[in-house]
């Protein structure tokens, strides 16, 4: 489960950081306005508006519990998350599988019965 863990906090990291790193060139490129207008401009974009703050807000209900359980700062998460929508979402659950894969290791290094 650890290896499985550690690939994931990776694999999560390296999406998050590709997303933001893409969001960055598309601000450069083409400023922040666009997104403002691609959903105000009608009925489809205020949809697609609110399936991202609904899935965004379902993701969240999963990962806060987990997140307590291993202390991360939920309230700063939460905001992080509120601010980027998926990059810091992605940003969240590859620092919360980090902090459960080393919370595995050390309860493994503490109890050699699990080892085995």
């Amino acid at each position: 489960m650890t290896a499985k863990l550690r690939e994931s906090a990776l694999v999560a990291a390296a999406i998050s950081a590709g997303f933001a790193a893409f969001t960055a060139v598309t601000i450069w490129a083409e400023g922040v306005m666009p997104v403002i207008i691609n959903h105000t401009t009608n009925l489809w974009g205020v949809q697609v508006w609110y399936d991202l703050l609904i899935a965004v807000m379902i993701a969240l209900l999963f990962v806060v519990p987990r997140a307590r359980k291993v202390n991360m700062m939920v309230p700063v998460w939460v905001l992080f998350v509120a601010s980027t929508a998926s990059i810091g979402l992605l940003a969240m659950v590859a620092r919360l599988f980090w902090l459960e894969q080393r919370g595995e290791s050390a309860a493994a290094a503490s109890d050699p019965a699990k080892s085995s």
